[in-house]
């Protein structure tokens, strides 16, 4: 029977995407919504830079109801806090039990979360937890079960430009420079998934324009 209704912290990548699928597979869990933070300035998911259109195509192939927070930018960090405080508040009223995240090893982003949470009534849950010598077998794992996702955002201090816009599949992986995690996990890169076993259906997605901005190649994806 199911125990623990989850809302599921959802960046649009394949970390997100792969953890949805996870819960799926277990019979304690029902999964909600998908919880997504955007730029209200331009739109789109902070730092993967994916339209809104695409997460809300996301959320209807994933069979669940797209929990938008608009964010100023600049956003401080007092008021990323109080507009998440609000969210959290509004989950516990609506019976929601966990958070759920897709973060693979960073204990300071774990520590982060289980703190924001502490004393809200909502639990955090780490479906993917592990260690970096997971991510490997983990991103292996991925693509064999069919997910399917592209690189939006790059890091040119961890990771050449050229890789925006490629899709994350094995020759990436194969390509990866050393000390570069295999799923991104020091924000090396970002990715946008489009396909894979947490769809009903494929979302059409086509690279458009590729640029440098605020330290970061971002490449575009467009619906279709």
């Amino acid at each position: 029977m199911t125990s623990r209704r989850v809302l599921l912290s959802w960046s649009s990548g394949k970390d997100s995407a792969w953890t949805l699928h996870v819960l799926r597979q277990r019979p304690d869990v029902e999964v909600v919504g998908l919880l997504t933070t955007f730029n209200e300035a331009v739109d789109r998911v902070a730092m993967h830079a994916v339209r809104r259109a695409l997460v809300e195509a996301q959320a209807m192939a994933a069979g669940l109801p797209l929990w938008a927070v608009p964010l100023p930018w600049p956003c401080s960090n007092a008021e990323y806090e109080r507009r998440m405080s609000a969210v959290i508040g509004r989950a516990r009223k609506e019976g929601i039990t966990h958070l759920a995240f897709g973060d693979l090893f960073l204990e300071e982003v774990r520590d982060y979360r289980i703190h924001q949470l502490s004393g809200t009534g909502v639990e955090p849950m780490f479906p993917l937890w592990g260690s970096a010598a997971d991510t490997p077998a983990l991103a292996r794992r991925m693509l064999t079960g069919g997910l399917r996702a592209v690189l939006t955002c790059v890091d040119p201090g961890q990771l050449p430009e050229r890789f925006a816009g490629r899709p994350y599949d094995a020759a990436l992986l194969a390509d990866l420079p050393p000390g570069v995690d295999p799923c991104g996990e020091r924000g090396e890169f970002h990715t946008c998934c489009f396909a894979g076993p947490m769809f009903s259906v494929e979302i059409p997605v086509q690279v458009g324009e590729i640029v440098s901005r605020d330290g970061f190649c971002f490449a575009d994806l467009i619906s279709g």
